[in-house]
């Protein structure tokens, strides 16, 4: 069997679809690495809504995924931005996830951390009013029962006058959290609102200023997360952190050298792109629990190829395809998302996607995802 996949320049080529999948196993937590998976929302297709609209929300659909990524023993983080805060999910559907997925990582022993904003805010806010948006969605984390990560701020982003302001809102968080949470520094390529975070455009400087808070409380600091597809620049910050300060790559360009680490440390992982490679990605950490680093670079270096396709520019889109594969993979039923995101990416880019996926045997069932994909693509008009 084939499928006629379109190419950018408007022409059909001919692939054909691997018939097995790849061979992987569930387990239990690892032992060398902690490892999360920022994991997508599941939309209900059947909800009468708009792009403006709140998101409506397949529940079911969205736990089922999320005992998905904990049999494979990756922890989950929730509400981030492979969730869509702030692109189609507003903090009233975010709050509930987190209700939610809490008490199910609760009721199956599963690995759990939370985003913490300040996305209730939906306006121009004072400093007092950012800090204030922080603290409310840092209680009800805390009162879940798991880890907050202290998520990037548009709103403070827009407010501060400079570094000052932001060691004064992130000092006054670390003071009065409960336990060490994970800070996140999601890059201008992720959200262009972020641009110049930490008080400055220019990267050198705004690292001093992110050291500088987590100096001023390392002991509530479990880690940090850092999303600047700059491997170098991570391997830099994480030899300057504080001992007993995890880095927690969110590179997903580099996640296998900088997971696999060197003579002087290595990075965790939190990782969007562990959402559609749960089951691979874990069997490779397995591997790497046992010391052998070229038998975990051997299974996760070829899924590269597929991150960067996923992530590229605009990359804030990637839930588009990391949607498309969770539909293909027959974890959802459909491929609609919250926010009306799925016509973000071009049947192209789906069709890459696709034969990137097939190739590394992700999908459980390879001839359902190329039916759903036959079906796709019948929509758009290719019907050979």
């Amino acid at each position: 069997m084939t499928i006629q996949l379109p190419d950018s320049r408007g022409t059909l080529r001919t692939y054909e679809p691997r018939t097995e999948p790849l061979a992987v196993t569930t387990g239990s937590a690892f032992t060398s690495r902690t490892v999360f998976s920022a994991a997508h929302v599941v939309a209900d297709p059947y909800a009468d809504v708009s792009p403006d609209s709140p998101a409506a929300v397949d529940w079911d659909a969205t736990l089922a995924f999320r005992r998905h990524l904990w049999s494979h023993g990756l922890g989950v983080a929730e509400a981030m931005d492979t969730a869509q805060r702030g692109m189609g999910l507003d903090w009233a559907g975010a709050a509930e996830l987190i209700r939610r997925s809490a008490a199910e990582a609760k009721a199956v022993g599963g690995l759990i951390a939370c985003g913490v904003g300040t996305d209730q805010l939906t306006g121009p806010a004072s400093l007092a009013e950012v800090r204030a948006a922080y603290e409310e969605q840092l209680a009800l984390v805390e009162a879940c029962g798991a880890q907050a990560i202290l998520m990037a701020s548009r709103a403070l982003a827009a407010a501060a006058d400079g570094p000052e302001d932001y060691l004064d809102v992130y000092g006054h968080l670390l003071r009065q959290s409960a336990e060490p949470v994970i800070l996140h520094w999601l890059g201008p390529m992720f959200d262009p609102a972020l641009e110049g975070y930490w008080g400055s455009p220019d990267l050198d400087a705004a690292t001093e200023v992110f050291l500088q808070v987590i100096a001023a409380h390392p002991d509530k600091v479990d880690g940090i997360k850092v999303s600047l597809l700059d491997a170098r620049r991570e391997v830099d910050l994480r030899r300057r952190l504080p001992d007993g300060v995890r880095c927690y790559t969110g590179d997903d360009f580099h996640y296998p050298e900088l997971i696999a680490g060197d003579e002087q440390g290595f990075s965790h992982a939190l990782l969007g792109i562990f959402d559609p490679l749960g089951p691979l990605a874990a069997e490779a950490v397995r591997v790497l629990d046992t010391g052998d680093v070229s038998g975990f670079r051997s299974l996760l270096d070829p899924t590269v190829d597929l991150s960067r396709h996923l992530f590229q520019a605009p990359t804030r889109f990637y839930k588009t395809g990391v949607v498309l594969l969770a539909w293909l993979a027959g974890h959802q039923s459909h491929f609609a998302m919250v926010g009306g995101l799925q016509s973000a990416r071009s049947l192209p880019h789906f069709a890459r996607a696709y034969e990137l996926a097939d190739g590394l045997g992700l999908f459980p069932d390879p001839k359902l995802a190329e039916e759903r994909m036959k079906n796709l693509l019948a929509l758009y008009g290719v019907t050979r």
